[in-house]
């Protein structure tokens, strides 16, 4: 770093400097006195609500796709188009699957005749069966009158031979005759399993012919159309969607991210409103349908998706509209309430041992935080370097959210951030100093949840100084926070700040 620089980062460091003390003493009185800014309790509505984002669609929404390849012949459905179940959306050229049902039929003809030949074959050995058997009894009669010739001495034994050798000739040839009708009958079988697989083939031809002609569904419209007749469509492990259908567009829903800071806070059936940028200045009512329990991991970032119902009679919502959503959790009709500034205002110079720089006039509420930490719990050295490790992590990225462009994302992510502060901080503190740091989480802002906590505010004193009132705070909606306990009561003053 040159010396000039050095110079310039000097002069700036003592402008700031001087600025800041101007602004302290202009914040005086010619009297020597502080001047406050001052706020009244007040009795009304407070409502803690949840806001999120999300996108609207229709509650089903079917994509129709191709199980076979081919070329579009003809599209009958466009975007927005009308459509019915079981209407025909498009059409594939058929050709190709016309030739192959007109060769699988003709397969099955050629299979059939073969059961035919094969029968006809059968029927034969049949007949060569019966004509073997009527020579098998004619030679069995033979040999049983030439036993009694020889036993009588009438023939001689060598025609008993002949005719011995006759019968057991016929005999065996009976058998193949036999075995020739069981090969015979094997081939009726075999052709017959033969005409069911062509039949088979058949039928998947046809299936696969009637495939060409794209159905619709369900009744819904169409909200997408990706071919064009003419074009090529090639399935295979996974179908080509060739048109999306919204079955019903007058009941949609919207699909929101919600923190998990905010999830538990979610029930089913709450009611919900929301808006959209088309309509900025109409409210659109629904209920919460369901709180999926899947996370969604986004940069670390975890968010549930809750779907909310959206009634749509005149279909003005379109799907993919970006909804504003906002579910309020908890409400009250008519309470006490405090500005949240107030809980957060600390007085110079009170609690503390000597002054610090972070106490003074003009410095931001999350140092005045820190500094109270430090002095209320006062922690130990090990405790102390800890925490300052903690704070300035946090204070970094706190400064980083101001580069995000949505300010549901910027809250989102700031509610994650002081949770996981929050969390670490508790991890290091004894059993004594947590009751203390949950107090001054309930003075910084109160209680998200509507659970009593512990607060503190400074009003006027008789003699100009702030004194403080010891409160228990429930509900707050960002803004201001519900008194369940305390002294104040209805247009009493607090010190919301300096100057």
């Amino acid at each position: 770093m040159t010396r000039e620089l050095r110079k310039i980062i000097a002069i700036l460091v003592l402008v700031a400097a001087a600025a800041g003390g101007w602004a302290w003493y202009n914040a005086r009185n010619a009297g020597g006195e502080t001047k406050y800014r001052i706020g009244k309790i007040e009795r009304g509505p407070l409502q803690a609500v949840v806001v999120a984002s999300g996108t609207l669609n229709a509650v089903t929404t079917v994509q129709v796709g191709s199980q076979i390849s081919g070329q579009i012949l003809e599209i009958r459905a466009d975007f927005n188009s009308q459509v019915k179940k079981d209407q025909i959306i498009a059409r594939i050229d058929p050709q190709s699957f016309e030739l192959r049902v007109n060769q699988t039929r003709a397969d099955v003809d050629a299979a059939r005749s073969a059961v035919a030949v094969a029968t006809a074959g059968l029927a034969a050995q049949k007949a060569e069966l019966g004509r073997v058997k009527v020579n098998l009894a004619d030679a069995e009669r033979d040999l049983n009158r030439k036993k009694m010739l020889v036993e009588k001495n009438f023939i001689s034994p060598a025609e008993l031979d002949k005719a011995r050798t006759v019968y057991d000739g016929t005999r065996e040839q009976q058998k193949s005759v036999e075995a020739q009708s069981e090969v015979a009958e094997s081939q009726i079988a075999s052709a017959q399993a033969a005409v069911k697989q062509r039949e088979a083939l058949l039928k998947q031809a046809q299936v696969d012919l009637e495939r060409t002609i794209i159905r619709a569904p369900v009744d819904g419209t169409v909200i997408l159309r990706n071919v064009d007749a003419g074009q090529t469509v090639a399935a295979s492990l996974q179908a080509p969607v060739l048109f999306t259908i919204a079955q019903d567009l007058r009941d949609m829903q919207v699909e929101a991210a919600i923190d998990e800071a905010d999830v538990g806070r979610l029930r089913v059936d709450q009611k919900a409103a929301f808006t959209v940028d088309a309509f900025p200045r109409r409210n659109f009512a629904g209920e919460i349908k369901q709180i999926r329990k899947s996370p969604v991991n986004v940069q670390n970032v975890i968010s549930y998706t809750v779907v909310i119902s959206a009634a749509n009679p005149d279909q003005s919502l379109l799907p993919g509209m970006t909804a504003n959503v906002r579910v309020v959790v908890d409400s009250r009709d008519n309470v006490l309430k405090v500005a949240n500034a107030a809980l957060r205002f600390r007085p110079t110079g009170v609690g503390e041992s000597k002054p610090a720089a972070e106490a003074q006039p003009g410095t931001t509420a999350a140092q005045q935080f820190r500094q109270r930490v430090f002095d209320e719990l006062k922690p130990d050295a090990s405790q102390k370097a800890k925490l300052e490790q903690i704070f300035d992590e946090m204070r970094q990225k706190m400064a980083e959210l101001r580069d995000m462009s949505k300010d549901t994302d910027r809250r989102k992510q700031g509610e994650r951030l002081r949770a996981e502060s929050r969390a670490r901080v508790m991890e290091i503190l004894s059993d004594a100093q947590k009751p203390v740091y949950e107090r001054l989480l309930g003075e910084l802002g109160g209680s998200r949840t509507g659970a009593s906590a512990a607060g503190r505010v400074w009003v006027p004193g008789p003699d100009g100084q702030p004194k403080a009132a010891e409160l228990r705070i429930g509900l707050t909606d960002g803004t201001s926070t519900e008194i369940t306990e305390g002294p104040l009561k209805e247009g009493d003053e607090v010190i919301l700040g300096i100057g």
